[in-house]
């Protein structure tokens, strides 16, 4: 694909909102205004100018602090009602049941009227919390961190939401894109250098930052065992059960006559309690034990198969590979170096 050539600079708005995380915010602000100019710099070849005229967006022009204390000052007030190319949301600070209901109303009917006039929208991370709100997502698909998964399945049934993937696209023309857990910025800002300028540029600003695209998605970093509150005390027992003896043969079996209820009785029950059959919970907690194990250990994978409670080595890796969207061999290589720093 040629460089593209700009006639004029994209009018590309970040947004700073009181809950936004700074480092996502001044990071994509940085990569951004960096387009075009920094690589061309360090190699001393000819001088550019970036193809993105970046400004950071409030409601106001007021300077305040957001995340961590950390301070902004807008130089677009988005009462305005100012135009864009682009529309940059970074990641906010939010807890896992914290949505956006009854915030932000004028900054989401804005962000709609952009979008319904020809911006691109881009989320980052928690972001796309905001994003669900203003309706755009009703009927597509989406990502955001991993954790905040059951609170779109709670508070944003009509969105698809998928845990998966680094970036999701939400319709066919690329206008509206959600990226997910925190640094995921990374591949965004890559995208957008790469769709609105080109691919060579988003790899020269790669290089620059020493940006890696995480292209093995969300699920290695995501935990498969997550203790749920719940006022079920047959079902928290038997969890509390399944965690000392998920390898041993026959947990299953043995779990239900430790309920001292009837099968039926204690899956059904199970499901609605952790939302997880059984045997899903069982094999989360076995591949858990699994990857604490290759974190940590010089255990070869069919050892630690056996370990956590398999039979069959080949079936584990297929288990493994569909939770983790790795082979055992490939998470060792991503997760043991930082277990042993």
């Amino acid at each position: 694909m040629a460089e593209r050539k700009q006639k004029r600079p994209l009018e590309t708005l970040v947004l700073a909102l009181p809950e936004t995380a700074g480092s996502a915010l001044y990071g994509l602000v940085d990569v951004l205004m960096s387009t075009g100019n920094l690589w061309q710099t360090l190699v001393r070849g000819e001088e550019g100018t970036s193809p993105f005229h970046v400004q950071i967006a409030s409601m106001t022009r007021r300077s305040f602090r957001c995340g961590n204390g950390i301070p902004v000052s807008p130089s677009v007030a988005i009462r305005d009602n100012p135009s864009a190319d682009i529309i940059v949301i970074p990641e906010l600070w939010l807890g896992p049941d914290e949505h956006l209901g009854g915030r932000h109303a004028e900054l989401m009917a804005w962000i709609r009227d952009r979008y319904e006039n020809g911006t691109s929208i881009y989320s980052v991370c928690s972001a796309a919390l905001l994003v669900a709100e203003t309706g755009l997502l009703d009927g597509r698909e989406a990502t955001s961190h991993w954790g905040y998964q059951e609170l779109f399945e709670r508070r944003y049934p009509q969105v698809r939401f998928r845990p998966e993937p680094s970036l999701c696209f939400a319709d066919e023309a690329g206008r509206l894109v959600t990226a997910g857990g925190a640094t995921s910025w990374h591949d965004l800002a890559l995208h957008i250098i790469s769709r609105h300028v080109s691919p060579g540029e988003a790899l020269r600003i790669a290089k620059v930052f020493l940006l890696k695209s995480h292209d093995e998605g969300q699920l290695p970093y995501r935990p498969l065992v997550k203790p749920l509150p719940h006022s079920d005390s047959v079902v928290r027992d038997c969890e509390v059960w399944l965690t000392k003896h998920f390898h041993e043969s026959g947990a299953v079996a043995r779990v239900v006559n430790y309920s001292r209820i009837a099968e039926r009785t204690l899956k059904r029950r199970f499901k609605a309690m952790t939302g997880l059959t059984l045997i899903d919970y069982l094999q989360n907690l076995r591949i858990e034990a699994a990857k604490r194990l290759l974190e940590s250990s010089k255990r070869s994978a069919d050892e630690i198969s056996a370990d956590v409670g398999y039979h069959d080595a080949s079936f584990f890796r297929r288990v493994f590979n569909r939770r983790t969207g790795l082979t055992p061999i490939h998470y060792r290589r991503m997760f043991q170096p930082i277990h042993r720093s």
